[in-house]
């Protein structure tokens, strides 16, 4: 063999075997794949489009889901254009605007579309899951036409319980809507921290998003860095015994706060835990 082939194989053999298999940060949990959610509204500095996207690529951050209020309308087609400008992906858009699902056809993109779940008020449970899966039935055909996926969002409530969200996401799915799935946020599933691992297992298979935030019991504070919550770690641990390989997303959700500093602490806290795991 020439020396310079055995000395490419041994070069690589050490590179592999000098890290711990269970060292490797899981492909979803790569900054590069992690999704930046609650980043517009929520952004004390008020960044406009090109602003955030640059943002994110001094993250290292490549994915953005995209929430919005009325004054951000004007701003939509910009938003897309910029990301495509900055090798962002525009990976999901909050709720649904005719504007929007326009420029998504317009220049080929097919953000999920993430849509609170929300609770009927009477009824019996299959009722009720009726009711909820009727009341989207519009959306996720609108959405399924140009080939988006529609996440159902957990809020609190009816809505927000996993059961719930697998049994409307079902029925919706039984109805022909086969681009319905789930989006969970542990920043409003303080109520599963006991049950995680049942709630993840009945939920991962129509996960379509996870949005990770710190964990402490009673959501004191609701919305907290990751690493310094006292369930983080364990519920972390749960989610990568669970074999899930689909999106991960982090948070800002600080009004008060830089959008980037809040990203910056998150993606820090979520590092140590990934090393301590």
């Amino acid at each position: 063999m020439p020396k310079s082939l055995l000395a490419c194989l041994l070069f690589t053999l050490t590179d592999v075997t000098s890290y711990p298999a269970d060292s490797v940060i899981p492909e979803n949990f790569r900054r590069e794949n992690l999704v930046a959610w609650c980043i517009v509204p929520f952004d004390a500095k008020k960044r406009g489009p090109e602003a955030r996207a640059k943002m994110l690529v001094d993250l290292g951050l490549k994915r953005s889901a995209y929430d919005w209020r009325s004054q951000h309308v004007s701003e939509f087609e910009e938003e897309i254009l910029q990301y495509k400008k900055h090798g962002i992906e525009f990976f999901a858009f909050w709720n649904a605007h005719p504007d929007a699902f326009k420029l998504f056809k317009k220049h080929g993109i097919q953000p999920q579309i993430w849509r609170t779940l929300k609770s009927p008020k009477s009824g019996n449970q299959k009722s009720m899951i009726d009711a909820a899966a009727e009341s989207l039935t519009g959306l996720a055909k609108e959405a399924g036409k140009i080939g988006c996926k529609l996440g159902l969002y957990n809020h609190g409530g009816w809505g927000g319980e996993p059961a719930n969200l697998v049994a409307v996401c079902k029925r919706l799915q039984d109805l022909g809507h086969n681009n319905v799935g789930i989006v969970y946020n542990w920043h409003h599933g303080h109520g599963e921290i006991d049950d995680w691992t049942p709630s993840m297992k009945l939920m991962q298979p129509y996960l379509l998003c996870l949005n990770l935030n710190g964990m402490n019991t009673g959501a004191k504070p609701k919305i907290l860095t990751l690493g310094q919550g006292e369930h983080d770690a364990r519920m972390l641990k749960i989610l990568l015994e669970s074999g899930y390989s689909g999106p991960i997303g982090i948070l800002d959700h600080q009004s008060h706060l830089d959008t980037k500093e809040v990203l910056q602490a998150n993606l820090n806290g979520l590092e140590k835990l990934l090393e301590k795991r």
